[in-house]
């Protein structure tokens, strides 16, 4: 019975080391049962290296982020915008065709649709073929640069998917766009 509560205070005082947590205050041992077991085997403390306890630094892991999903990315902005009735493109956007199309170089999976919009005024036929030319415009601006002529394809939604709903000037203006839509990566 004596040996039982030596094994017993032993094993606690062997799980107390094991913890990862610091208990505030001692907890009493638990009185033996009243039913007579046989005798546990002898446990016999080992001393166990101290192991640093993680830091944040140490428990963040490093994620790759692709460069399409990556926020601090140049390539986060995916399109590029013109004036009323027009398929130029502003000296502006330049770096977003610029970062697009080394993208584009560098990778060899990489494909994408560039999607021409116009605003909501104007009929239909005149908006696609408007919408066309800006996507056009922009493909030609990439090939210019570098990019693949295979991994690249131009169609026109016109003004059936604006991408602000309003109906003034400042809507009309993001509508007025080609979109570097991603199929593969």
């Amino acid at each position: 019975m004596n040996f039982n509560r030596v094994a017993l205070a032993l094993l606690l005082m062997a799980l107390a080391g094991c913890s990862t947590t610091k208990l505030t205050e001692p907890t009493p041992p638990a009185p033996a049962p009243a039913v007579e077991r046989a005798p546990a085997p002898a446990v016999t403390p080992t001393a166990t290296p101290a192991t640093p306890t993680p830091t944040p630094q140490s428990t963040v892991r490093s994620v790759t982020v692709h460069p399409l999903d990556d926020p601090q990315s140049s390539l986060v902005a995916r399109s590029v915008y013109f004036d009323f009735d027009s398929a130029v493109l502003h000296d502006s956007d330049r770096p977003v065709i610029e970062s697009h199309a080394k993208f584009l170089t560098s990778s060899r999976t990489a494909r994408v649709r560039i999607e021409g919009h116009a605003d909501e005024r104007g009929g239909s036929e005149y908006n696609l073929a408007l919408g066309q030319k800006r996507a056009d415009a922009t493909l030609k601006a990439l090939q210019l640069i570098g990019a693949p002529p295979a991994e690249l394809e131009a169609t026109s939604f016109g003004k059936e998917r604006p991408k602000d709903p309003g109906h003034d000037e400042a809507a009309w203006a993001r509508n007025r766009r080609a979109d570097l839509n991603y199929l593969a990566r």
